[in-house]
């Protein structure tokens, strides 16, 4: 075996050493177990909070250091003093010097200056949130890794305006799960958290953030109809409760607004909120309910919830928005369009009614597609072999007449609604736009289109440039 690198490794977003915040970070132990155990050693600078601020291991080689004082909790981490933010750039700078390769997992790390001396991998987990974007349009690194297809389309078609060969680093990575622990799992300890008597209710799931965009208005609407069009007047929804939900004021908000939206929605009894889940008993979570909602309009990178549920047998009803148009053949979970309360509550019907869980074939789908040593191991052979490259250039695009545009990666088309636009949460039914992207998918000449409508499309992101080295202006 090869000598192991030694890998500095970036995360904006605190860690624990065993309880995770999100899907990111799951991904990232996985990642940095696998490393680990082929003998490089790690060390990850993380953001420090309360539960979290001793370093600590996940393994003899991956050692995590919680000392960066970016501000808790998210989002907006650079809303900090300046002194924060000069002590992170020095302490992560010392570790990427000391180290062969630097891995900066869900970027966050907007100054290119603090690592471009070293062999550069980024993996950028959000297309929403500001510092991420940031890393993507200033990035100077060597290699790029991208959670979906649909994430990697949306930067290539951003960046790559400016950075035309920007495409030539981004690598598409599906998470990877272990499958022998996202399976049916009788419900036992989870009872600790949770009434025993929900295993004798209808159940549906909510395991998500506290994010109005993750959905959970949509629940409500959704568990209304529910309890009061088709009966299930013994419905419970199961609301996990964020780490911070009585201290930070933000949380407390939100929580305080959903309850009295369910109030009104005369739905008191049916919702049932509790601690946030152990990462050890989440597949025992999963394994109690009878169907799991995603119906948010949150433009997920990848979105785990629906693979770790689909895989403990509970089945899904996701939105058609962002990842959670393509990832699965529409046989292994249930769509429908964002807003659409009504199919939405149909087919939660349906499943509370046959109970039906996810078939053998996604079972077996999800193992051949989506498995961890899949995953792990792209990982590990972009970062162990990443390499210097020259910096990318950046130059201006020039749109003119010869400019082809297509449709955006965040927009599709909707049988019955027209366009659908992922950061808009709405659509548009423009006939023109709908025939051009019909006729032409790989793009159209933009002198076919009125100069002002073309405009419009631009500035609202339905259309983006198609990418061309010959169309770049060179810097001065």
């Amino acid at each position: 075996m090869t000598q192991g690198k030694h890998i500095a490794v970036f995360s904006m977003t605190p860690l624990f050493p065993e309880m995770v915040m999100g899907g990111g970070q799951a991904q990232l132990k996985k990642v940095a177990l696998h490393l680990g155990e082929q003998g490089h050693k790690l060390t990850i600078l993380s953001t420090r909070r309360e539960g979290s601020q001793a370093p600590f291991r996940w393994h003899d080689n991956v050692e995590i250091l919680p000392i960066l004082r970016f501000k808790q909790p998210y989002p907006e981490p650079y809303f900090t003093p300046i002194y924060h933010i000069a002590n992170a750039m020095r302490y992560v700078g010392a570790a990427i010097a000391a180290a062969d390769v630097h891995y900066s997992h869900d970027g966050g790390l907007i100054f290119p200056y603090v690592y471009q001396r070293k062999p550069t991998v980024i993996s950028l987990r959000s297309i929403i949130y500001p510092e991420t974007m940031q890393c993507a349009f200033l990035f100077q690194g060597d290699a790029w890794i991208l959670p979906s297809e649909h994430t990697r389309a949306s930067y290539h078609a951003a960046v790559a305006q400016f950075a035309p060969a920007v495409g030539e680093r981004m690598h598409a990575i599906h998470n990877g799960f272990d499958w022998d622990f996202f399976r049916y799992t009788p419900p036992q300890s989870i009872f600790e958290m949770i009434p025993r008597s929900i295993a004798e209710r209808p159940t549906l799931l909510f395991p998500h953030r506290p994010e109005a965009a993750k959905g959970i208005y949509e629940v409500v609407q959704v568990a209304r109809k529910l309890v009061h069009d088709h009966d299930w007047h013994d419905l419970r929804v199961l609301v996990p409760r964020w780490l911070d939900a009585d201290t930070a004021p933000a949380n407390r908000d939100y929580y305080a607004k959903l309850r009295q939206a369910i109030h009104e929605a005369t739905l008191d009894d049916n919702f049932v909120f509790h601690d946030w889940v152990p990462e050890a008993q989440i597949a025992e979570y999963y394994s109690l309910a009878d169907a799991t909602l995603c119906i948010g309009n949150c433009v997920e990178t990848f979105g785990n919830t629906v693979f770790e549920s689909l895989g403990c047998g509970t089945p899904v009803i996701a939105a058609r928005v962002a990842t959670y148009r393509d990832l699965l053949p529409e046989e292994h979970i249930s769509r429908v369009d964002y807003g659409d309360i009504d199919a939405a509550a149909d087919l939660a019907d349906q499943l509370l009614r046959t109970r039906r869980r996810a078939s053998a074939a996604t079972q077996a789908y999800l193992r051949a597609h989506f498995s961890q040593e899949r995953m792990v191991s792209r990982y590990a052979d972009v970062i162990v072999n990443a390499r210097q490259l020259p910096p990318l250039a950046y130059r201006v695009p020039r749109l003119d007449e010869s400019t082809r545009y297509r449709l955006a990666p965040w927009c599709s088309v909707s049988a019955r609604r027209g366009i659908f636009h992922d950061f808009h949460s709405d659509y548009t039914r423009d006939e023109i736009l709908l025939r051009l992207s019909r006729e032409h998918p790989d793009g159209f000449a933009g002198a076919a289109v009125a100069a002002q409508r073309l405009r419009s499309w631009l500035d609202e992101g339905f259309v983006v440039p198609v990418p061309d080295l010959d169309s770049a202006e060179p810097p001065k």
